[in-house]
């Protein structure tokens, strides 16, 4: 391993998921805090829940001990408001369903916040909110069937919490899709817009930003989308073996248990041998099964990364989804 980069070095900025990366729920993800407070570059946090403001998201962080300011959290409402001013008149009404994080975006843009339909709105923008109730999405649905624009700012079906993992906003904009004939326009991961504005606001190009996130089809296919490598960290929804069934779009660059390995060296795989190397690992798959010999490295991580490519490259060569299902379950867990 002796003359490999860490990650860190690498790049010169990072964008960081929240939910499943630094925290579940109110408590911290293990060795979350020490690493990125260690990190020695700037971070951008940027997050599909739309529940809270940047303040708030930032105070949360501090109370964690990771010093944050307001500026450095990056909301997907913040990204549906931009929208939705991009499209309508400065003080036009808005429906905002969600938490405070939702009106709260509306307004910094320029647009008035309501929460009823009685009256016209030209647009409906709709996040999570753990106070969300039926007669919220009852409202949401009369506007948008009166001819307002939907707006969600993402469709994660899922949230990480303490206690285990919980519906989120995706399921509560299913829910209004059950009641309108209409698709909602979804700004948050895994569209670009989120990754760009962090970007923007680090004055660093995207191809050197890295970002990091525990979900596979937002996290990693929005970094992806807006130019960025991206590193999944398996503390939340995701592990190694949903990533070795992943299609291409949805692939990560870098693959680690937890952030502390964001400071040892990160060793690169590539072709060997007829399989896959990575440091002194080698990966090979032959007749349906998958080996991995040679030092796996700290964790085993060696090992997963060349057994990850060698799979991704036998999906990518044909091999239907039940063999590639088969190989990713033969992948070991990080020791």
């Amino acid at each position: 391993m002796t003359g490999l980069s860490c990650l860190l070095e690498r790049y010169r900025a990072l964008v960081c998921d929240l939910d499943g990366v630094i925290y579940r729920g109110q408590a911290a993800v293990p060795h979350a805090v020490e690493a990125l407070s260690a990190a020695g570059l700037p971070v951008i946090y940027a997050t599909n829940n739309a529940s809270r403001t940047p303040g708030e998201v930032a105070e949360h962080l501090v109370a964690l001990g990771l010093p944050t300011s307001a500026e450095q959290v990056i909301n997907s409402s913040m990204a549906g408001a931009a929208e939705v001013a991009r499209r309508f008149l400065a003080g036009s009404p808005v429906l905002a369903i969600g938490g405070d994080g939702v009106a709260a975006a509306l307004r910094d843009a320029g647009l008035s916040v309501v929460t009823s339909a009685a009256d016209p709105v030209v647009a409906v923008l709709q996040g999570y909110g753990p106070q969300v109730r039926a007669v919220d999405l009852g409202e949401a649905a009369y506007a948008i069937q009166g001819g307002a624009l939907w707006v969600a700012t993402n469709d994660d079906l899922t949230l990480p919490t303490d206690r285990g993992i919980a519906p989120g906003n995706g399921a509560l904009v299913a829910a209004v899709a059950l009641a309108v004939e209409v698709r909602p326009l979804v700004m948050g991961k895994p569209q670009p817009p989120l990754y760009l504005m962090a970007s923007e606001r680090l004055g660093v190009p995207a191809e050197k930003v890295l970002g990091i996130g525990d979900r596979l089809e937002t996290d990693v296919a929005g970094a992806t989308a807006a130019g960025m490598d991206c590193l999944l960290v398996c503390t939340g929804v995701h592990g190694v073996r949903d990533a070795a069934r992943a299609p291409r779009e949805y692939r990560p660059r870098f693959v680690l248990p937890d952030l502390r390995g964001l400071t040892r060296p990160y060793a690169d795989p590539s072709p060997h041998d007829g399989g896959v190397a990575c440091g002194a690992a080698l990966a090979r798959i032959d007749e349906g099964r998958l080996s991995i010999s040679g030092d796996l490295g700290d964790d085993g991580l060696d090992g997963i990364r060349a057994a990850l490519v060698a799979i991704w490259t036998r999906a990518d060569e044909g091999a239907s989804a039940e063999v590639v299902t088969r190989l990713a379950e033969q992948i070991p867990q990080p020791r």
